[in-house]
């Protein structure tokens, strides 16, 4: 019965999506467009900005290009370098607290898809100040303009920096949820690859991993429009052709920018075409033990895919023909086969392992239980899945 019902609530979403007040970011894209954001700022009017950033990103020194821009044209900024992995609740009333004393007119969220998540979740609670962080959870409430936000981000695989989630941890209950509304599409978004130059090789590899989970889940889905089918495919095609690359040597440029590009096109694809049930294990993981969730889409993708089986062999057959490794005499079985088994070798190749380690038994009904809510009725995908099914799942990706 829930089925019947999950089914009938994603093809309401999926007619309603034409209707809702979507936006692209405007972009400032190639080597070097960070140079150009605090002329963007100035053009704008702004006059004060909140940076919204991690320690480690303000340890690099990766802020100093922006941070010159913006002295030199009198605007006025706040560095919030707080944010943690999953960023939690505390992180973005944090962030909120220093906005409003200082009279900030405007967000810059620097960094991965943390910092860019929290901006976003300030965003929402600065459009929404009667809404606490719980209360904003799911579809559709904010529904209100937020500041003008402009992203940074500087890795590739998120694609946060295109798409309407901002994804929260709830550090007292270990929940991990995502506010979703148009208005929290960012205004800007600088996708300048020399900003992932120095992404050490297994952040690369996580990220783009993510990057490639948000674009097969989109494909595999039932929420697609033409434009997500064909940025979903261009998204598959540059992952394998650049991903291994930029994790061998961070140095080439064209595989970096081409990831970069494989990031944003991922992000702008899955938020109109959702993800699945990859993502609401993923959360789980990220809540629970704070696992990084780039990687546990990578190590989850490869055992949901094979655990679909037949209902994602049309969609699967037609990714490997696209990445060509097929040959004329493969079934559809076997091309989809064909295309988890080069997700697996991907991984291998960039040391990211085949199971999770660390996930204690006591606490897989409870994440299953979030797992199930979170993905149904929302998550449009090939096969709706019961909690014993979850569960299943949860025992097959634990070592």
């Amino acid at each position: 019965m829930y089925r019947l019902y999950a089914r009938s609530v994603q093809k309401g979403l999926k007619a309603g999506m034409n209707y809702l007040p979507w936006r692209e970011p405007e972009l400032l894209v190639g080597p070097g467009s960070l140079e150009g954001l605090a002329g963007k700022v100035k053009s704008l009017g702004i006059h004060s900005v909140l940076i919204i950033t991690d320690r480690d990103i303000a340890k690099l020194g990766l802020l100093d290009v922006m941070l010159v821009g913006l002295n030199s044209l009198g605007i006025k900024y706040l560095v919030y370098d707080q944010t943690v992995a999953n960023p939690t609740i505390v992180n973005i009333e944090e962030a909120r607290g220093l906005y409003v004393a200082n009279e900030c007119e405007a967000l810059i969220a620097f960094g991965g898809g943390s910092p860019i998540d929290c901006a976003k979740a300030v965003g929402a609670r600065i459009a929404r100040p009667e809404k606490q962080i719980p209360e904003l959870k799911g579809l559709f409430h904010v529904r209100k303009q937020i500041p003008t936000l402009f992203t940074v981000p500087t890795t590739a695989g998120t694609g946060s920096e295109a798409t309407l989630a901002a994804v929260v941890t709830n550090s007292e209950t270990l929940e991990k949820y995502a506010i979703n509304d148009t208005s929290l599409i960012p205004h800007y978004a600088v996708l300048d690859p020399l900003l992932t130059m120095k992404l050490p090789p297994a952040i690369t590899a996580a990220t783009g991993m993510d990057a490639l989970t948000h674009a097969v889940e989109a494909y595999i889905g039932n929420s697609n429009t033409n434009e997500t089918w064909n940025d979903s495919r261009e998204v598959v095609q540059l992952v394998f052709s650049n991903l291994y690359e930029a994790y061998r040597n961070g140095d080439n440029l064209t595989a970096r920018t081409n990831m970069q590009w494989a990031s944003y096109l991922a992000g702008k694809t899955f938020t109109r075409a959702y993800v699945g049930n990859v993502h609401a294990i993923a959360h789980t993981l990220g809540g629970f033990y704070s696992m990084p969730h780039g990687l546990a889409n990578a190590i989850i993708l490869p055992h949901v895919l094979e655990y679909y089986g037949k209902s994602v062999y049309d969609p699967l057959s037609e990714l490997a023909d696209l990445i060509g490794i097929t040959s004329h005499s493969d079934t559809r079985q076997m091309k989809a086969e064909k295309f988890i088994e080069e997700i697996r070798a991907l991984n291998h190749a960039m040391n990211i392992p085949e199971q999770v380690d660390g996930i204690m038994v006591e606490d897989i009904p409870l994440m299953v239980k979030r797992a199930f809510a979170e993905a149904n009725p929302l998550y449009p995908v090939p096969k709706i899945l019961s909690k014993r099914e979850f569960t299943e799942l949860y025992e097959v990706i634990r070592v």
